[in-house]
């Protein structure tokens, strides 16, 4: 069974308890069963995800898009607009905010939580021009000297036409170049779904981190059944080859760092989680901090090139 037929089945589980609690027939040894079913229905979903599992936990419509992350763990966070040739791209969000006191940049892609706001911001999609405001945004921090926090979440940057006269590819490329050379320390966190160019674009950094329940990967699977098969319809297959799972990522030494999620995924218990990231953020800023320029350098390069030894995907 799925994991997104397993909630189907806790939820109404859940809405027996619900109505047992309302009825006027009190009955604690019905109630102590259902509770403790529940439970185990919920551990046994989480025991043994599948790749497939994995994406629908990314994709989540509970879990929290990058503004809740900034408005958790971020102190007076100050919003930035604009890439100063186009436009403002609202699906890419930036801006300057205080992580337990040291001032940073922080960068990320959000999804809408609503309809409305997802048309508003393009279903978590930037187009060039919020590839050119985080640009502007990174440059400005190097200027100021202060450290970067990417936030990745998208299905991948938006492919219409539009997008590709005003120079989309030209703008990931420029992100890419220009985040590998910054001189001040960056770290980006997969916070949901990492797809394709559009999230490797502000995907440059010293440290990678990864929610349990993110995934990271060169496109859709949806997009790799379609290519490879022709057929959509084997995501799941798909899913399963593509290694785009934070374990499958971490192991292959892609994903530095992985943070915890609890049975049922962030959204269930969201102020903890935003508390161990909050923290660990912390720790390995106060660690980039301390490193000499040309050091930092160096070591992001090393990380990049590490990636592609086939040693490295042999461990």
């Amino acid at each position: 069974m799925s994991l997104k037929s397993m909630e189907i089945l806790i939820e109404q589980l859940k809405q027996q308890l619900l109505a047992l609690d309302k009825s006027e027939i009190q009955n604690e040894s019905l109630r102590k069963e259902l509770m403790q079913l529940i439970a185990n229905t919920e551990q046994e979903a989480f025991e043994k995800l599948e790749p497939e599992d994995k994406v629908y936990l990314a994709r989540h419509p509970l879990r929290p898009n990058a503004k809740c992350y900034i408005d958790m763990l971020f102190d007076g966070f100050m919003e930035m607009h604009g890439d100063r040739y186009y436009g403002d791209d609202q699906s890419m969000i930036g801006g300057v905010g205080l992580l337990k006191g040291i001032p940073v940049t922080i960068i990320g892609q959000v999804k809408g939580k609503t309809l409305e706001e997802n048309m508003k911001r393009n279903f978590g999609m930037p187009h060039p021009e919020g590839y050119r405001k985080a640009l502007r945004l990174a440059k400005q921090a190097e200027k100021f000297g202060r450290p970067i926090i990417t936030l990745i979440d998208t299905p991948g940057a938006y492919p219409g036409i539009g997008a590709e006269e005003r120079g989309q590819a030209e703008a990931i490329a420029d992100c890419l170049k220009t985040f590998m050379e910054l001189t001040v320390p960056i770290i980006a966190v997969v916070v949901g779904e990492g797809g394709s160019g559009g999230a490797l674009a502000i995907g440059i950094a010293d440290r990678i981190m990864m929610l349990e329940h993110s995934i990271y990967s060169v496109l859709s699977p949806e997009g790799f059944a379609s290519i490879l098969w022709k057929d959509a319809s084997r995501a799941k297959e798909a899913a399963k080859l593509m290694k785009l799972t934070a374990q499958d990522l971490y192991q292959l030494g892609v994903v530095d760092i992985l943070i915890e999620e609890p049975v049922g995924g962030i959204h269930t218990q969201v102020d903890f989680v935003m508390a161990q990231l909050k923290e660990r953020l912390y720790e390995e800023l106060a660690k980039l901090i301390k490193e000499k320029k040309d050091s930092l350098l160096q070591q992001r390069y090393e990380k990049f090139r590490r990636m592609a030894i086939p040693e490295v995907y042999e461990q």
